[in-house]
């Protein structure tokens, strides 16, 4: 696999970016082995939680080996503790993962734009980014998945989250373009939209979270499969095991 780094200028962001990519190859090196797919790369984009960056999938996980085999292209942005949103006195981080990200991704490096070959996943808040876009723009994606995810943000209190005042202000967010509730009874008749994968630990500090937002997507007809783990907490070991898991998964091998 190809490992770039790349650094471009974000007009939504007004400031340069960074993004890490991981790029299939048709030679991949000793002990991994190469899918022969001479298509165009199939998309995930991986988000990262709170308290990491672009960088971390790469550093915690063997992501790397996980594409190997499957001719898959991951995009790893950075959005900082934005929680993948408009910040109300900050930066346009929702436009930039959104719409201009995925532009200069297709401009930048040849991999596939079509729907069904493009997948979001996250864990802990990168969890509620891929929600999120996938709730908001279910025909884009054919699969997306939580690990780990801040599920109900209108439930967390400001004292919790100590961004909360920058990036959301003053107003509620229940009922609001950053409520998963609110998306998921909005787009509900969507025409298309992709399988969920909702996974947590049953000891993970989130895990009530898990518990209401299942449910939930279930009630308003949407296609999810969750997963608890007895006893996993709120850590890497958890969520390398769960990208492993969801890869297959979502590309229905």
């Amino acid at each position: 696999m190809a490992l770039m780094h790349a650094h471009f200028f974000s007009r939504a962001l007004n400031v340069a970016s960074s993004v890490e990519v991981i790029l299939p190859e048709s030679d991949q090196g000793i002990g991994v082995t190469a899918s022969g797919s001479v298509e165009l790369p199939k998309v995930l984009y991986l988000l990262h939680g709170y308290s990491d960056d672009q960088t971390i999938w790469q550093r915690r996980t063997s992501i790397e080996r996980y594409a190997a085999s499957h001719n898959l292209a991951i995009i790893m942005p950075a959005v900082n503790h934005s929680f993948y949103c408009n910040e109300t006195h900050g930066e346009r981080y929702w436009d930039y993962v959104a719409e201009e990200l995925p532009a200069q991704m297709q401009r930048f490096f040849r991999i596939s734009d079509k729907p069904e070959d493009t997948f979001v996943a996250g864990l802990s808040m990168g969890g509620y980014g891929a929600m999120k876009l996938a709730l908001t723009y279910p025909e884009r994606f054919a699969a997306a998945a939580s690990f780990s995810g801040a599920a109900d943000i209108a439930s967390m209190s400001r004292r919790r989250l100590a961004d909360w005042g920058r990036i959301f202000g003053r107003q509620a967010v229940r009922g609001t373009e950053h409520d998963l509730f609110h998306l998921m009874k909005q787009n509900a008749d969507a025409p298309r939209k992709p399988r969920l994968y909702v996974s947590c630990g049953t000891a993970d500090f989130l895990y009530d979270q898990h518990l209401k937002f299942v449910p939930a997507l279930r009630r308003s007809g949407w296609d999810v499969t969750s997963y608890e783990e007895p006893d996993a907490v709120h850590e890497w070991g958890f969520w390398d095991r769960e990208v492993a898991k969801f890869i297959p998964w979502m590309l229905e091998e």
